[in-house]
């Protein structure tokens, strides 16, 4: 598929231009459409990370992804295309209108055919501490973990999701540059983005990355690590 080439040359229009030769994605747009229509906030993946995600989730075989923070289920279905059958998702939500949503937007972008999604309603810490507690076999841990929630747990987050994954699985942070204010913001989200370095950078139970990004959703970045 030909593409034309864009007439200005800005990370944005890059990004629209990558998006576009990468062929067009029906259910992916119409559930976009579907936050839009419910005024959800644009905070959600672009599709660039949703198609890195699952590439990942796929280059490991996942068969069980936690996802922590669901939004309108529009990364939550780039996870879904890449689990077999029989695969799982288990995603958290503590806003009861944005889990309704992602709950349509997912019966109907999946029509059924998809891995089970389990949407799990409530404050995250809570969830993944009774999570915790009850994970007492192999069979309970997770192959992949993504993190795009509030940022002030986030180090909070990455300890559950150590403790629920398997050695070999991802854990990957998103939003994790903030335009610059990982290094430069005295926010307590920029704070919650730092405390991730500060407390797992040399943590010897993971091998550990940041990237850089920047295109639709502007400047920012994502963590990958994997567990040992």
């Amino acid at each position: 598929m030909s593409v034309d080439l864009p007439d200005q040359i800005t990370p944005d229009a890059v990004a629209d231009y990558l998006v576009a030769s990468l062929g067009d994605d029906p259910a992916g747009r119409k559930l976009l459409d579907a936050n839009a229509t419910a005024k959800l906030p644009n905070i959600y993946v672009d599709p660039m990370l949703g198609r890195l995600l699952m590439i990942l989730a796929k280059s490991i075989g996942a068969t069980h992804i936690l996802e922590i923070g669901t939004l309108g289920g529009y990364s939550t279905l780039w996870l879904a295309r890449a689990l077999p059958a029989g695969g799982q998702i288990v995603t958290l939500e503590v806003d009861a209108r944005h889990a309704a949503v992602a709950r349509d937007n997912l019966d109907r972008a999946l029509s059924g055919n998809g891995p089970s999604i389990d949407i799990r309603l409530g404050p995250a810490l809570a969830a993944l501490t009774a999570m915790v507690e009850s994970a007492t076999t192999s069979d309970a841990l997770f192959d992949m973990v993504f993190i795009d929630a509030d940022k002030r747990n986030n180090a909070a987050y990455v300890d559950h999701a150590l403790r629920l994954s398997r050695s070999g699985a991802l854990i990957i942070v998103d939003n994790m540059v903030r335009a610059g204010d990982l290094v430069g913001g005295d926010d307590p989200q920029s704070a919650g983005c730092r405390a991730v370095l500060d407390q797992f950078a040399n943590d010897p139970r993971l091998d550990m990355t940041v990237m850089q990004t920047t295109g639709a959703k502007g400047w920012d970045g994502l963590m990958i690590a994997r567990v040992r």
